[in-house]
């Protein structure tokens, strides 16, 4: 999404409440969505980890387990969910499931992620504009980063990712 493109703005309650530019909500450090995919092998014990590209405009060059992005105007969790899955790594014809809400506030990010899961064998057809390279990682190796504040986890996706242990794993 471009800086003029329209989001979906929420409240702290993470309901909506409007819409905005996305450089809007960036600048005013005003409460949004994204919506999240965990993307798990097919028997479910890897996960694909990606590299966000050094000119996104937020953690960039940072590695994240979730694939996703913010809901635009118009936009629900789910659409958005499929949307970006398909963007970013070139998934189509699965749905993802919905998960949990994960709340990150540290502004001026102010966000409620809405997790969903996949399941895929790939292949992968990366956005090159936001996604630098992935591999499959085994997730006591994602728990033990995830673990680590010294890795190079985006802060979201890490405390998402925690709660998703702590839940299922």
């Amino acid at each position: 999404m471009g800086g003029d493109e329209l989001v979906a703005i929420y409240d702290g309650d993470g309901d909506v409440v409007g819409s905005a530019t996305r450089a809007r909500m960036r600048a005013e450090g005003l409460w949004h969505a994204a919506a999240v995919v965990l993307v798990r092998s097919p028997g479910g014990e890897h996960v694909y980890l990606h590299q966000r590209t050094e000119d996104k405009d937020v953690f960039p060059s940072l590695f994240d387990c979730w694939s996703g992005g913010v809901v635009a105007a118009g936009e629900t969790p789910a659409e958005c969910a499929a949307r970006e899955i398909g963007e970013e790594l070139g998934i189509s014809g699965v749905k993802p499931e919905p998960l949990f809400t994960s709340v990150f506030e540290q502004p001026p990010i102010r966000c409620h992620n809405f997790t969903h899961e996949v399941r895929w064998a790939g292949p992968f057809v990366l956005q090159r504009e936001e996604v630098a390279g992935g591999e499959w990682i085994g997730l006591e190796q994602l728990r033990a980063m995830a673990e680590d504040p010294a890795s190079p986890l985006v802060p979201d996706g890490r405390i998402g990712i925690l709660e998703w242990f702590r839940r299922y794993g």
